[in-house]
């Protein structure tokens, strides 16, 4: 019996629309392009700031302060002081394992597991969004 080898391709595709296949999702958000990677760092927004931009979610920018929804650090609160486009990681002042020899490890997390709380300060895009609310 021969063991055949299926090599997936690593070009992405702008057209492809969903899979319930875990491993093709995993291969569209790992060979995406940054600027659609970008998009990925989005983050919900907290009850409050909801009401007052009338959006439910934003990209993480770096000064932001967040809440942490899930992991070891469920709770606690934070600016984001990095953010790693490639990866798709956020990293948080104050989030840090310390290891045997003493030294600090900044530890990489999800967008989709944290909070915006405070925003760093307004853009163009969310004025317009605040005008608009304010509107109707």
């Amino acid at each position: 019996m021969e063991c055949e080898i299926f090599i997936m391709k690593k070009k992405w595709s702008s057209s492809w629309k969903a899979s319930i296949q875990p491993r093709k999702q995993r291969k569209y958000r790992k060979n995406a392009p940054l600027h659609v990677k970008r998009t990925m760092l989005h983050c919900h927004i907290a009850k409050d700031l909801r009401k007052k931009y009338g959006t439910r979610n934003r990209s993480l920018r770096t000064g932001d302060k967040v809440k942490i929804l899930v992991g070891d650090f469920k709770g606690k609160e934070g600016k984001v002081s990095a953010i790693n486009t490639k990866k798709l990681k956020v990293y948080i002042e104050g989030i840090e394992h310390i290891k045997k020899n003493g030294s600090k490890v900044r530890i990489p997390l999800e967008p989709s597991n944290l909070m915006i709380t405070m925003l760093e300060k307004e853009d163009k895009r969310i004025k317009r969004i605040k005008k608009a609310v304010a509107k109707t």
